[in-house]
């Protein structure tokens, strides 16, 4: 078992790789955080809930000898509503498609049904590298930590497959996340850039704005909610009448909910919850877009939306 802790020497010939790689792993593994932490912006959502990613966010990591375009999927979990089976649908899809799949088992918690459930999937897909994440190393003691490490190992081997690489990292403490991305870089194809430098993500923007606001949304909020939460971005105007050094942009946007007891819940007394969701995601997204912005919020029952194939399509799913 080769469990790395520290970089290993790079060859002298300037070959450019350029690839994809997924992080994998049950929902609030650290996939997120680790995507955010690996570009050095926030490109991809964390929350405390689980099950928050519902979008193939592309974060891409540019370096000198290598682009890496990290594609950030929902947690693969056994399904109950059409939405779940929908997600896990893309998990795989996503996993045929790229050249490297990392997958995140935090440290602090041991080995369970879901990530045998993961890891028998990764056996049956052959050719793709399989890198082992240790996430949330600052959790542990470095007891607890060679126990995972060993377990890790023993699952691979149990599954009649081998590890690339065995990783701890802590993408909250920065231990390790630069390796980890010089172990991924050799596992990728030679070839170009496939993005331009300065580019951090693909999503389109207003994507990445209805995330923003839906983490706002969720935070605080436990149980229930995180599954019944969708944004949708209406419209994004440049406020007219403004003089060019002091530009606005007007962004109307949706919070749908699945009940009407749900509306209370996000409103809050008062509409101080609501107006808290606005304030905390505006300054996010004023500091993507790098321009001022007033934020129109509403929230809006849409009855069971996770079941019904009419409105999943129609909140982009």
């Amino acid at each position: 078992m080769s469990v790395r802790t520290q970089s290993s020497e790079q060859s002298p010939e300037a070959i450019h790789r350029a690839g994809f790689a997924c992080f994998v792993g049950r929902p609030n593994a650290g996939k997120s955080t680790l995507t955010n932490a690996l570009v050095g912006q926030k490109v991809a959502i964390t929350a405390n809930q689980p099950q928050t990613t519902r979008h193939t966010v592309r974060g891409i990591v540019h370096r000198p000898d290598a682009q890496l375009i990290l594609v950030d999927t929902p947690g693969l979990h056994k399904p109950r509503t059409l939405l779940g089976q929908r997600l896990n649908d893309v998990v795989r899809t996503t996993w045929a498609e790229v050249d490297v799949i990392g997958f995140c088992l935090p440290a602090n918690e041991k080995l369970g049904p879901g990530d045998r459930f993961i890891a028998k999937e990764l056996a049956s897909i052959k050719k793709t590298p399989k890198i082992a994440i240790v996430t949330k190393t600052d959790l542990v003691d470095s007891k607890t930590l060679a126990e995972q490490l060993i377990a890790i190992d023993q699952l691979g081997k149990e599954l009649g497959f081998e590890w690339a690489e065995i990783v701890p990292v802590s993408a909250v403490g920065d231990k390790q996340v630069d390796l980890l991305a010089d172990l991924i870089v050799p596992l990728l194809p030679e070839g170009p850039a496939l993005y331009p430098e300065g580019d951090l993500t693909d999503e389109p923007e207003q994507v990445m704005i209805a995330e923003l606001i839906r983490e706002a949304a969720l935070e605080g909020v436990r149980d229930e909610l995180p599954h019944s939460i969708a944004v949708v971005v209406e419209e994004m105007l440049p406020r007219e009448d403004r003089p060019a050094d002091k530009p606005l942009l007007d962004i109307h946007a949706f919070v749908y909910i699945e009940r009407p007891s749900q509306k209370g819940i996000i409103i809050g007394p008062k509409g101080k919850r609501l107006k808290e969701v606005g304030i905390k995601s505006r300054k996010q997204i004023e500091a993507l877009l790098g321009t001022p912005v007033f934020l129109d919020l509403h929230v809006k029952v849409a009855k069971d939306w996770q079941r019904d194939p009419r409105q999943l399509r129609k909140l982009g799913f």
